[in-house]
């Protein structure tokens, strides 16, 4: 009985490639993603339409998906979908409802559940919406068809923005002092607590490595260049214009040395996923783009702050990982794409997986080189959060249109058969299963 598993892949962990030595992943080539779809994308939900809420966002990006595939809501047997943004973006300025809030399921937050019931998915018997992010949700789900709990999974992964303060859930975001150990870590709030983290470590990166801040610029500028390509981003929709070097270099400080065009843009909008085995898979619509691998670094931070070193180290072990669980190296990797939420910890990345041969201090000096997706070294080519606004899907969406070379005006003219996308999970796709 599916329904009685409900949970137990995410709540247990028992899903994670978190271990060395687990050797080449058991189902490499066995599973692949049919197909995506992205929702209409704005900066907030205004708080009167009800065709602009999150459920709204997700069902658009679902129907979107199940069309790229060439399937019918008959079809899906699994839902997936993601915690973080109930945990992050629930909050809602009150009332639109009386309590229980749990009354905002399709509001504020979507379960599997209200999204079966409102896209009448009868066939839907694993749900799971527990699971992480897009960078870990997709290998949860491409796991769970892999071990036989469903067979085509509906993967959605909405971000909500409302008015007010991001991530007003958080205590620390809107309280008026702190106190314990959150006095070094968020004396600010929940944001100053994730900048001030990356920046201590971007400022220990810098001195070692003989870098400046300004360093960032081309891969700031370049990022908005392919999210201009994007159709859908935020900029491509709402903002039209390309940043240039003056702009980024005059930008607002939001804590120095960190400037506006180094953080991406909260947003509303919702990204889906089809994900089936390789041989339904090969039957459907579109190419399909085979998963090769999933892996998961640890966390190393010894102390209130992790530093340079520990940064370094887990993903440099993430990266191990991916390489033996795919069979494949460095050299393997045609497009790479890894999480840019703040431009200042993408280069640990890059460094980690040596792509296109980038050593430890070497990130800059391919920034400055040609980046752009008519060049050799098309970094990024998915214009990431940073290009097309905080969708966390953007990253994987790529990998998905380059390898079935549907990319448009973002294509990549260097080889394309193997990409890589994510952040603390990282998926390996391919265009071929093996």
């Amino acid at each position: 009985n599916y329904r009685q598993e409900r949970g137990k892949m995410a709540n247990q962990n028992n899903w994670l490639r978190n271990k060395d030595g687990m050797g080449i992943w058991e189902h490499r080539g066995k599973v692949a993603v049919a197909g995506w779809g992205q929702s209409h994308i704005d900066r907030r939900w205004d708080g009167v339409s009800m065709d602009r809420t999150m459920g709204a966002w997700c069902i658009q990006a679902c129907l979107n998906a199940l069309d790229d595939a060439g399937l019918t809501v008959d079809d899906i047997d699994g839902i997936f979908t993601s915690k973080e943004t109930r945990l992050e973006q629930t909050w809602a300025p009150r009332p639109y409802f009386e309590p229980p809030y749990n009354t905002e399921d399709g509001l504020s937050f979507v379960t599997g559940e209200w999204i079966q019931n409102q896209m009448g998915l009868k066939n839907a018997q694993y749900f799971e919406n527990n699971a992480p992010p897009p960078w870990g949700l997709l290998p949860l789900a491409a796991q769970a068809v892999g071990d036989g709990l469903c067979k085509v999974a509906l993967v959605y992964y909405p971000m909500g923005n409302y008015d007010g303060r991001y991530g007003h859930n958080n205590p620390n975001n809107f309280s008026d002092d702190v106190s314990g150990p959150s006095a070094f870590s968020v004396p600010w709030g929940y944001q100053s607590g994730a900048m001030m983290n990356n920046l201590v470590i971007y400022k220990q990166y810098c001195r070692r490595y003989n870098k400046s801040h300004d360093g960032l610029a081309p891969l700031a500028i370049n990022n908005r260049r392919n999210g201009l390509k994007t159709p859908w981003s935020f900029y491509s929709l709402h903002e039209q214009y390309q940043i240039t070097m003056d702009d980024y270099l005059s930008a607002r400080v939001i804590m120095a040395p960190l400037r506006i065009f180094d953080c991406d843009r909260p947003v509303m909008n919702c990204g889906a996923y089809i994900i089936t085995t390789a041989e339904r898979a090969e039957a459907m619509k579109q190419p399909p783009v085979y998963i090769l691998n999933h892996a998961t670094g640890p966390t190393i931070q010894r102390s209130t702050f992790q530093n340079l070193d520990e940064q370094q180290e887990q993903c440099a072990i993430l990266a191990k990982r991916m390489w033996e669980g795919s069979g494949l190296g460095p050299k393997d990797v045609d497009v790479f794409n890894p999480y840019d939420g703040y431009l200042t910890f993408v280069q640990q990345y890059l460094e980690a997986f040596q792509w296109h041969g980038v050593g430890l201090g070497e990130a800059h000096d391919l920034y400055a080189d040609d980046i752009r997706v008519e060049g050799p070294h098309p970094f990024n080519s998915s214009g990431g959060n940073n290009g097309t606004g905080r969708t966390r899907n953007a990253l994987m969406y790529d990998c998905i249109q380059q390898l079935r070379g549907q990319a448009g005006e973002r294509q990549v003219t260097v080889p394309c058969d193997i990409a890589v996308g994510g952040f603390g999970d990282m998926t390996m796709f391919s265009k071929h299963p093996s």
